[in-house]
């Protein structure tokens, strides 16, 4: 790639370097330079830029990025089309990331223009949660760079993995000493299942046993006869070595015990064992006595990797110290009183992926005037148009959505039924968009970092297109504001970080946030999309007609 400081009139079809303010508009960073951006340049007063310019042997950031990212995914994620050099993958299932370390290394070892990071190895994700992204830094990179990192992903039998958890049957021994109380026994119960329920899995089948070698022995055969495919053992007292009570119980049922301890704190005293006639049997674990406590402990690790059919033997284990004090992390998530998962929501255990917390705006105060009815109870394939914004606002895993009402409130939230969502009323809506826009703003959450602001009489948006929105955000890299682009037209819905909020809830009439975008033109991003859905609202009853395919488009 060629870098020089040129006379601007030379500079139709380079690569701008830095972004430039020519009066009201904004040429970004990485543009590619028309005859029209060359004039308007020149008409502002700039004489020289500084470009860039691809050499035969280049490959442009964004196919670059992409290309590798496509190398790199396995069955079970998914890679989004690429912007600003950058690609993107996500988690298609519930799971456990497992990637090629060495080859992670080797990638980011060919060029220091070519980078790939990832979540830690084997750390749990969600559906629908980012995994690893592709970034060139500067706007090209060279083809046999490029050719080096694909041969060494096409060689590598891992790549990137996810193991998505498959739900099994779990059996839970514990076993009793004199005095002590039933209550524990339930509390123990309860948070197992929670532990299970956020990995996909059913409630364990839960049987006791006297705190001795030979009844154990019994209650671990009599399990695994049942077909439990993986039997949990939580004593009553701590296990003190390999030849205490249910190590000892394990190898009478025929078990083998593959490792005593392991360097995760809280989590030490877990013992790992198998049975069955083959190495690679059904796993028997002496759970240590954290795992009465919902807070993250070595088990948790050891729990997930099972859950997604990864075997864990001596080796794992012992890997798992760097990390592996856990004690004074409060941040380590682990849910408390949660509810399982199979009482939730879909839309709710979407909403639990990973990530920036985001939140969505629908705003759904509007009198309809041009309509002459209320467009937002309009029925569109069997509910109404609002129902399919805000759906595919559940739908994109934003972290809360709270949709805003005024005129016809009751009607609107009726619709709604009992969706999760948060509905609140803008007093003030008549007073025009901001009113809306602000009570909105004002209604979330405190660990909101950005806020995607949907408008509700659009339902060709996509939830797709949402997720591209949120995947492109990132302030810390000047993409604090987010919008769809169709051929250069910018669209909605926009996202805006958390810095914009307080210019935002000094608006006043009826006018949106679209100016804070001219005004902040360095730190939008703009994700070029083919859905016309960004400009489609349904303003008029010429619109409806269209939307519903009675006329043509």
């Amino acid at each position: 790639m060629i870098f020089a400081d040129q006379p601007v009139a030379d500079c139709v079809d380079a690569i701008l370097v830095h972004t430039q303010r020519c009066g009201d508009q904004v040429l970004k960073k990485g543009r590619r330079l028309s005859a029209a951006d060359v004039a308007l340049l020149a008409a502002s007063g700039v004489t020289h830029l500084a470009v860039a310019r691809l050499e035969p042997d280049d490959v442009a950031e964004d196919r670059a990025a992409h290309t590798l990212a496509q190398a790199l995914a396995s069955p079970g994620l998914r890679v989004d089309p690429p912007f600003t050099g950058r690609s993107n993958i996500y988690a298609e299932a519930d799971g456990v990331l497992a990637p090629d370390v060495a080859l992670i290394g080797h990638i980011n070892r060919v060029n220091e223009n070519i980078t790939l990071a990832t979540l830690p190895a084997f750390a749990p994700v969600k559906a629908g949660q980012m995994v690893a992204t592709v970034k060139i830094i500067p706007f090209a990179v060279k083809h046999a760079d490029l050719e080096t990192c694909l041969a060494a992903a096409k060689a590598a039998p891992a790549r990137l993995t996810l193991a998505a958890f498959r739900p099994r049957r779990v059996a839970l021994i514990q076993t009793e000493l004199r005095g002590m109380k039933p209550s524990l026994f339930d509390k123990a119960v309860a948070v197992m299942n929670e532990r299970l329920a956020a990995l996909g899995n059913p409630p364990v089948e839960d049987s006791r046993a006297p705190h001795e070698t030979a009844p154990l022995t019994a209650a671990i055969k009599a399990a695994d006869a049942s077909g439990a495919a993986m039997i949990l053992v939580l004593g009553a007292s701590a296990i003190a070595d390999r030849h205490d009570v249910i190590p000892a119980a394990i190898e009478a049922a025929g078990g083998r015990i593959l490792r005593f301890g392991m360097p995760v704190d809280p989590g030490n005293l877990l013992v790992l064992g198998e049975i069955g006639d083959e190495p690679g049997g059904k796993p028997v674990i002496g759970l240590p006595g954290c795992a009465r406590s919902p807070k993250t402990n070595g088990f948790d690790w050891v729990l997930q990797r099972l859950i997604a059919d990864l075997p864990v033997g001596y080796d794992d284990i012992a890997a798992m110290g760097v990390g592996g004090l856990l004690g004074e992390i409060p941040s380590r998530p682990q849910p408390r009183d949660q509810r399982p998962a199979e009482a939730q929501r879909p839309a709710e255990a979407k909403r639990a992926a990973s990530g920036p917390p985001i939140a969505g705006i629908v705003l759904a105060a509007g009198r309809s005037s041009r309509m002459g009815r209320n467009k937002l109870l309009l029925e569109l394939d069997g509910k109404a148009i609002l129902a399919h914004a805000v759906d595919h606002a559940l739908e994109a895993g934003l972290s809360e959505v709270i949709v805003v009402t005024g005129h016809q409130a009751s009607k609107v939230r009726a619709v709604l039924g009992d969706r999760p969502v948060k509905v609140i009323e803008a007093r003030e809506h008549l007073l025009g968009m901001s009113a809306s826009l602000k009570a909105g703003l004002r209604a979330l959450g405190p660990k909101a970092e950005a806020a995607l602001v949907m408008l509700g009489d659009m339902p060709q948006v996509s939830p797709a297109l949402l997720k591209r929105l949120i995947g492109a955000y990132n302030p810390t890299e000047g993409r604090s504001i987010v919008l769809p682009t169709v051929d250069g037209k910018r669209g909605n819905p926009v996202l805006f970080d958390r810095r914009y909020f307080a210019e935002m809830l000094a608006l006043e009439g009826d006018v949106g946030a679209r100016h804070l975008i001219g005004e902040h033109d360095d730190q939008v991003a703009e994700v070029a999309v083919e859905d016309a859905g960004v400009f489609a609202d349904v303003d008029t009853p010429e619109a409806y007609e269209k939307l519903l395919g009675k006329v043509d488009a």
